[in-house]
């Protein structure tokens, strides 16, 4: 047997080579679509550039100076660094927010798989909306970068993950300690206390944050935010783990969208609300550990957390068209209890001459839930539509293979199993059962190149969505307590596991000095898109549906002063087949763009401004109701007393337009009215604003 084999040796070469980002060094082994290679890569501070590493164009790395240099209103606004995603906000400020990306409109995390720290934060079978993803409780010093991926091309994305995944790491140790200091306008203040000093054989992490917000509307938000996180880590780049604890609570006022035809008879104020006891309050408690060895010439990773999360949402979306005396506030409570547990090994080894890396993985995740739909008054409790309990399981496994054929050619083949059940027990007993599912998807990736510093990808897979526990074991409307539909048809339950199929065309070069570029065009079907439901602030499973598009990223530091981002994407989104109402998907994004430039290394001052275009969508059917388009500039400009000081003044919508954050049409009926009237529902964008924050490292 052979103990020195090339694939060995190849590891033993690429265990020296590192990435540094921001002064912070991690391991970077030199592959190649996940087979090692003897060549060293140099990836700057300031670089993307992932020719050589990358399984396709749409996928990518945002650095940490990146992400500190976004001028962001809210935390989940540092995923806009991702090409051609939009984050949103339709409520208060303690709601998760609204995301777009490639002509979907994701709801609050419907098709779009999102971790933080290696811990899943779409919330399954939630009581406002399914995959339901609350950022707030992000710490964005604490950030050591973003990754992205698009489309249903990897075996380690499971649920949620069909449009595209996002991971943000945390640092095990802050290059500094950290005290800054922010104010501004529109009721903004923020203290962030953060530092890793030495405790033994390791490191503890620390932070705290506290913070206020009030936004521009008529009814101040009055959110309240207090956060903390404290890591204990051991380890090099090799070998290391962690344990970490987090905790966050949260409570706000919301104003929700209101009606276009209040605000145009003045009736109310475009920064007014209907329900000014709309809200809620939110606590998030976990408790995470991440081990990683590195032995012959393999690496296994593990990692396993707790959370335990409790919101309740006060929302009125109809206003007083169900209720004209009452009103139409609605509680959904959701309090859960949510594990996981996931492990991966990687190995290298040689298949007839060829080095290749396999990798196999298991998942696991079990949820404990308790959610309900309540009617309610000022958020006092009046009614009960429904309460359940729901018991959500779910076991995955993966494997996956990298192979490089010849020097031009490589390719990843995956294969993902899910298996799930889903077990329900409603305050009606006929909304009461067990429902099991499973499904299986392959993925494969083909990479050419690369040829005057280009490749070019060709990606193929399925994925999947799971839907609502509670739509697995219907059979009478909670609403009504009939067993048949508005049509005379018999309630059906939704289909637990929703397939997707996608395909992407793209290439990446940075043929141009210092100009990285991606270029995909993509294709997109899914089995059953999901449609907001005005009435009850949800949403329910629909027609079959395709979206075709592209996009164009370009990353480009042409000084060691400037860098420059310019992505633009446009999609087409339609329901499969012909009906009468119409084939267009209501909120479907069409076209979306940003540029962002950052000035860094100028002496004692840095700057940077971000333009974002998110462009009109069919808000109906047949495409009769259209939104506006929405154009923003954010920036900020800071100077450096020294290497431990500095201050910078942010602006938001330094434009001040009068833009909408969102946009829907569906009926509606305020006090004083005798029917219900269709009509745009809006949530304006937050007027021009400033903040400065002070910063001092220590």
């Amino acid at each position: 047997m052979k103990k020195n084999t090339r694939a060995q040796r190849a590891l033993r070469s690429a265990r020296g080579v590192t990435l540094t980002l921001a002064g912070i060094t991690c391991p970077l082994i030199a592959m190649a679509a996940g087979v090692p290679t003897l060549d060293v890569v140099e990836v700057k501070s300031a670089s993307n550039n992932l020719i050589g590493a990358a399984d396709s164009a749409n996928q990518g790395t945002v650095t940490k100076k990146q992400l500190e240099a976004r001028t962001v209103y809210r935390p989940g606004e540092l995923l806009e660094t991702v090409p051609g995603l939009i984050v949103s906000q339709h409520s208060g400020e303690g709601k998760a927010n609204q995301f777009y990306a490639r002509g979907v409109n994701l709801d609050h995390g419907t098709d779009l798989r999102m971790s933080v720290d290696g811990m899943l934060v779409n919330q399954r079978s939630h009581g406002h909306g399914q995959g339901w993803t609350d950022l707030n409780f992000l710490i964005p010093e604490l950030a050591s970068g973003l990754q992205y991926k698009k489309g249903p091309y990897y075996a380690e994305e499971g649920d949620f993950s069909s449009v595209g995944s996002v991971n943000i790491g945390y640092l095990d140790v802050l290059p500094r300690g950290i005290s800054s200091i922010g104010i501004g306008q529109q009721g903004y203040r923020r203290l962030l206390l953060a530092d890793s000093p030495k405790l033994g054989a390791g490191n503890l992490l620390y932070a705290a944050e506290i913070s206020t917000k009030d936004g521009p509307w008529l009814n101040p938000d009055d959110y309240r935010k207090f956060n903390t996180v404290l890591r204990y880590s051991q380890g090099d780049d090799q070998n290391r783990f962690n344990v970490t604890a987090m905790a966050y609570r949260g409570l706000w006022n919301a104003t929700d969208q209101i009606p276009l035809r209040a605000v145009n008879s003045g009736s109310i104020p475009r920064l007014g609300t209907v329900d000014p006891s709309d809200g809620g309050d939110v606590s998030r408690y976990s408790l995470s550990t991440a081990w990683q060895r590195m032995s012959g010439n393999g690496i296994t990773r593990a990692n396993a957390y707790i959370i335990q999360h409790d919101l309740n949402l006060f929302s009125n979306f109809t206003y007083f068209m169900n209720d004209p005396i009452r009103g139409d506030q609605f509680a959904q409570p959701d309090k859960r209890t949510m594990s996981a547990a996931n492990i991966s090994q990687a190995w290298l080894s040689q298949w007839g001459g060829r080095d290749v890396e396999n990798t196999v993985g298991l998942q696991l995740q079990n949820d404990n839930i308790s959610n309900g739909l309540l009617s309610t008054v000022k958020r006092q409790v009046w009614g009960t539509t429904r309460r359940d309990k729901i018991v959500e399981s779910s076991a995955a496994v993966y494997i996956q293979n990298s192979t490089r054929w010849t020097e031009k050619f490589r390719t990843v083949a995956g294969l993902r199993s899910d298996f799930y059940r889903f077990k329900v027990n409603s305050n009606n007993a006929d909304n009461s059962g067990t429902e099991n599912a499973s499904i299986t998807n392959p993925k494969l990736s083909m990479i050419f190149g690369p040829w005057a510093k280009t490749e070019y990808y060709i990606n193929l897979g399925s994925g999947f969505r799971s839907n609502d526990a509670r739509g697995t074991t219907l059979t009478v409307d909670p609403m009504t307590g009939s067993t048949v539909d508005a049509g005379g048809n018999p309630i059906q339950r939704v289909t637990p596991l929703v397939r997707t199929k996608g395909v992407d065309l793209g290439l990446r070069t940075a043929i141009i000095p210092g100009l990285q570029s991606t270029f995909t065009v993509f294709q997109l079907d899914s089995a059953s898109e999901l449609v907001f439901l005005g009435d009850a602030g949800t949403t329910e499973a629909s027609r079959p549906s395709r979206r075709t598009g592209f996009e164009f990223a370009n990353y480009y530091a042409p000084t060691p002063w400037l860098t420059i981002d310019a992505d633009i994407t446009y999609a087409r989104a339609r329901f499969k087949g012909d009906a009468p109402e119409g084939n267009r998907i209501p909120g479907a994004t069409e076209g979306v763009a940003s540029l962002a430039a950052l000035v860094d290394n100028v002496g004692p001052y840095f700057g940077s401004m971000t333009l974002r275009h998110f462009g009109p969508r069919p808000l109906i059917e047949d495409n009769s109701v259209r939104s506006n388009n929405t154009t923003t500039l954010n920036g900020q400009i800071g100077y450096k007393f020294h290497k431990n000081l500095r201050v910078a003044l942010q602006v938001f919508n330094l434009l001040n337009s009068k833009s909408n954050a969102i946009d829907y049409y569906y009926e509606s009926q305020l006090q004083g009215e005798t029917a219900p009237i269709a009509d745009k529902h809006f949530h304006p964008i937050e007027s021009r604003s400033f903040r400065v924050s002070f910063i001092s490292n220590f």
